[in-house]
């Protein structure tokens, strides 16, 4: 197997086959059970009904971070355990995951201890924003308790200093700063883990698109979402990791229970270069009016705005409503007073479903982040034993993952043989560790593949050390770029279609790349991409069409994209009109 030949299969394939562990549910959680049981030599099965990571996984706010605001509630294993994750993550991840400098603007010097001391002891006192002395306090303990695997300096609190007096309200003395760390493209470290996982034990695989109906015995019958064909596997254990979905994916698996309940959280990004300058690449995290916790920060060449915490009952009938978008955008105003924010900055937006253990808080934000993992053992109807994972952060996937893996290993009566504590993920492995590193990796890449040195050190931004192989790759194929989308080629796209599991075009558009949460996909490019991705999969004209069609949907309706409506009726002239317009074609 080569480093880019990822094992994602079709359901057809599996008929038949047995898998000690079947994993429902390719969000981070189940990918990273499905990445440390491989390692542990143990054959798995991972499936979702849609997409990889196209649940709650691909709308966190991108931040890998210890969970400050936890120290409120008296979360100080989850905090220890999260700042922990994060150093980790910085270390083995790092081609995706970077330190980010933040600053909390403070107005007072006394305001929020009382409130604060009275929500560690579980009273919900009156709302008052919390000063220095409240964030000195709970910051120091931050460092004490990311002390582990740290890679970063401790937060300090200073004066507001000259540059800052324009950016923040005028009542806004001092600014605490400290460090955590920002996540570039989650979706693309998730099959990165998926990589990892099947060159560790190629025996597993993983399939998209591909629902469980029911477990009878020790057998699942799983139905293949695009043509609706069903198969059988047997197995020894189940993992149920579908979040937000897990009492419903419980129910469909024969076991019993109501443990999640979610809430959802809404982002904009913005194109809003004043902001993005003045931010000098530090995240701004900061109380709104109401006490929501909101954060701001430059994301790639844009800024991301986050975000909402609101209680949901049905993870798949969630939007990102204009009353958030104007929320998001009003507290934007109130701490940065001296700038105007409007609908015409928010170039795309998403919204995902936390998955939280069941609670009956008040209040959201009072209910506890943290994870568990519970048991349903074999009933009258099922041989096999369920492990659920309750609850989890992006940013503790890991040890949650750790957990689970040696309930199943007990179960499967396997020892565990390796830790992914160190372990580098994808292209993180073998990266060039200083500047001097990284020149002389680029020379080597430009030497191997022909490619200019700009598009090298873009594919070592996005792909880390795989970008090798890459490019050698891409060289032989021309790499031209997209007409209307250049910072991706015809190639690259024609590599993601046929190596990353690709079943749709929002695959493709919205998980795959970076261009549609960049706000860089027009109505040309999307016609360009759908060009490409039918060439490389062979779709016909009908179904290219009807693929351009969904997919612009999706961006209109679920991430407010401004793109025009497509017409039905132009899908007999699909093919000739967009090779036209694609890099195919001539421009």
């Amino acid at each position: 197997m080569s480093a880019w030949q990822l094992p994602f299969v079709r359901p057809a394939s599996l008929a038949d086959r047995h898998f000690s562990t079947v994993i429902v549910g390719a969000g981070i959680n189940g990918v990273g059970v499905f990445r440390d049981l491989s390692l542990q030599r143990v054959d798995c099965l991972i499936v979702d009904k849609g997409d990889f990571s196209a649940g709650a996984s691909s709308a966190p706010s991108r931040m890998i971070h210890g969970g400050l605001r936890y120290l409120e509630n008296g979360s100080f294993s989850l905090v220890a355990e999260a700042t922990r994750e994060r150093n980790l993550l910085l270390r083995n991840a790092p081609h995706l995951v970077q330190p980010l400098k933040t600053v909390v603007p403070l107005s007072s010097f006394f305001g929020g201890l009382m409130s604060s001391a009275l929500k560690f002891f579980g009273r919900m006192p009156p709302q008052r924003t919390r000063g220095l002395l409240a964030v000195a306090a709970g910051l120091r303990l931050y460092d004490l308790l990311g002390r582990r695997q740290r890679v970063m300096p401790n937060h300090r609190i200073s004066r507001v200093p000259p540059t800052d007096r324009n950016l923040f309200r005028a009542a806004v003395r001092w600014t605490a700063t400290f460090f955590d760390a920002w996540i570039s493209h989650p979706e693309w470290l998730i099959l990165e883990l998926i990589g990892d996982a099947c060159r560790d034990q190629p025996r597993s695989a993983a399939a998209n698109y591909c629902r469980v109906m029911g477990c009878a015995g020790n057998i699942l019958t799983l139905r293949d979402e695009i043509t609706g064909a069903l198969v059988r596997v047997t197995a020894d254990t189940v993992v149920n990791a579908t979040g937000a979905w897990l009492d419903r994916s419980t129910a469909v698996l024969g076991g019993a229970g109501s443990r999640v309940m979610g809430t959802k959280g809404s982002h904009l990004v913005l194109d809003h270069p004043v902001l993005r300058d003045a931010l000098e690449g530090r995240m701004a995290y900061f109380e709104a009016v109401d006490g929501r916790v909101c954060i701001v920060y430059p994301f790639l060449d844009r800024v991301l705005v986050g975000s909402t915490d609101i209680p949901v009952e049905d993870p798949d009938k969630i939007a990102t409503e204009p009353a958030e978008v104007d929320y998001l955008l009003d507290v934007l105003g109130e701490v940065f007073p001296n700038m105007a924010f409007g609908r015409d900055n928010v170039v795309y937006t998403y919204v995902g479903v936390r998955p939280l253990a069941r609670s009956d808080a008040d209040k959201p934000g009072q209910i506890s982040r943290d994870h568990s993992v519970v048991v349903d053992l074999p009933n009258a109807t099922r041989d096999i034993p369920i492990v659920g994972l309750v609850g989890g952060k992006w940013t503790t996937f890991r040890a949650l993952a750790e957990e689970a893996t040696n309930e199943v290993l007990q179960r499967l009566g396997r020892p565990r043989t390796a830790s992914t504590e160190g372990l580098p993920i994808g292209g993180g492995a073998e990266l060039p560790a200083d500047a001097q590193a990284t020149e002389r990796f680029l020379d080597r890449m430009v030497a191997a593949s022909g490619l200019g040195r700009a598009r090298a050190q873009v594919l070592l931004r996005r792909y880390g050390s795989k970008a090798l192989p890459l490019a050698q790759r891409l060289g032989a194929s021309g790499d031209v770029p997209l007409l209307h989308a250049p910072d991706y080629s015809v190639a690259e796209l024609s590599y993601l279609c046929l190596e990353t599991g690709v079943m749709h075009l929002d695959d493709l558009v919205i998980r795959r790349t970076l261009l549609a949460i960049r706000g860089l996909v027009t109505d040309a490019a999307l016609a360009e991409m759908a060009s490409v991705a039918a060439e490389a999969l062979g779709w016909d004209a009908t179904l290219a069409h009807k693929e351009l069609q969904a997919c612009s949907t999706a961006l209109r309706e679920r991430h407010g994209v401004r793109l025009s409506p497509v017409a039905a009726e132009v899908a007999p002239s699909f093919d000739a009109s967009l090779m036209a317009s694609s890099a195919f074609g001539q421009s």
